[in-house]
């Protein structure tokens, strides 16, 4: 990931040294992109470096048909927006407010009068995500990444086959 990160993007000196930056990001879910782009933005010698989030803070799991992390490796969960921004090496970070977010769809388009945000609020729509879902969740994906066999499958490598 983060080498990836360097190879899309990269900071010009001439833009940001000696100057106060804002960067920012459609969101930030495990820090790992927003940790490498502030270091671009110091290493091309940016005086301050402050961080701001398209979208709040990313706490829970998608468990809706999106990969993602599970609730311990997202960088929002259980931190203050103070305590990830030293997390990413920020001077400061905004994020997008929910209630705000909401607003601006339902002005857009007043027909929306219900919102999927589950990967903010941690409020599934289906009602039956509870914390011993997410729990069983985080204990599959973990066993998954360490090749044990999980519900008669083998997971290797990002490959599933019959155990």
């Amino acid at each position: 990931r983060e080498r990836s990160v360097r190879i899309k993007l990269n900071a010009l000196e001439s833009e940001v040294r000696g100057k106060r930056v804002v960067l920012l990001d459609d969101s930030i879910v495990r820090g790992t992109t927003s940790r490498e782009i502030v270091d671009m933005a110091r290493a091309a010698g940016a005086r301050k470096v402050f961080f701001a989030s398209a979208a709040p803070p990313v706490c829970f799991p998608n468990v809706y048909g999106i990969d993602m992390p599970t609730q311990d490796e997202l960088i929002a969960n259980g931190r203050t927006p103070e305590e990830v921004a030293a997390e990413i090496g920020a001077d400061g970070l905004v994020y997008q407010d929910l209630a705000d977010l909401k607003a601006a769809i339902s002005d857009l388009n007043p027909a929306i009068t219900q919102f999927e945000a589950s990967c903010f609020d941690g409020q599934y729509v289906t009602g039956d995500v509870d914390s011993a879902y997410l729990e069983r969740l985080r204990q599959t994906r973990h066993q998954a990444k360490e090749g044990q066999a999980v519900g008669g499958l083998q997971f290797n490598m990002g490959y599933a086959a019959n155990a």
